[in-house]
């Protein structure tokens, strides 16, 4: 059935929809626009909560106060251990309990292997350390770039943005990988 009706002079005039129509049409609109808004929060907590995990790893390793090299001694699955040496001017080991070599402990993934000197920065009140430069900033980006990966998957499959969410997907993914490249080579 059609929506219009001829008129006497020949004009086709619009029946006027049912109310019920058309509050059903504009709750569609703002199911969707609603969809996307949840979605979107959705994606910027994904990409605050990977940026403030990376922070809290590269933040010292880009602005670390107590910087000096590690020898790594032992290693575990998770860690590696080494005594941490001061660089000249790169903070003091009093904290450490006086002029006595510090032992710290590095991420295992991070670390080189058993005799490896590693140039670090230690965590404030702490005795974790972390690789400093380029594969200090990447190696604390890692998290960066799995939020980045799982937002591009909520831009895809949520709000259906697929350019948006491939950016998104090959940032991420050339983030990790530029880490572990740097970390294994």
């Amino acid at each position: 059935m059609s929506s219009s009706t001829p008129s006497s002079t020949g004009t086709v005039r619009s029946k006027r929809r049912s109310r019920t129509r058309r509050a059903g049409e504009s709750m569609f609109g703002v199911l969707l626009l609603t969809r996307n808004i949840v979605l979107t929060l959705v994606a910027v907590l994904l990409l605050v909560a990977g940026g403030w995990t990376s922070w809290q790893t590269a933040g010292p390793a880009l602005t670390g106060d107590v910087r000096g090299t590690v020898r790594i001694a032992k290693c575990t699955e998770e860690e590696c251990a080494g005594t941490f040496v001061p660089a000249t001017g790169g903070g003091s080991p009093s904290s450490s309990g006086g002029s006595q070599p510090k032992k710290v402990k590095v991420a295992e993934s991070a670390s080189g292997t058993v005799g490896e000197r590693l140039e670090v920065a230690v965590e404030p009140g702490t005795d974790r350390a972390v690789r400093t430069g380029a594969s200090g900033a990447l190696y604390g980006a890692v998290p960066l770039g799995g939020s980045l990966v799982l937002a591009a998957l909520v831009f895809v499959g949520g709000m259906r943005m697929k350019r948006t969410a491939l950016v998104l997907g090959l940032l991420g993914v050339a983030l990790m990988g530029a880490s572990w490249a740097v970390l294994t080579f």
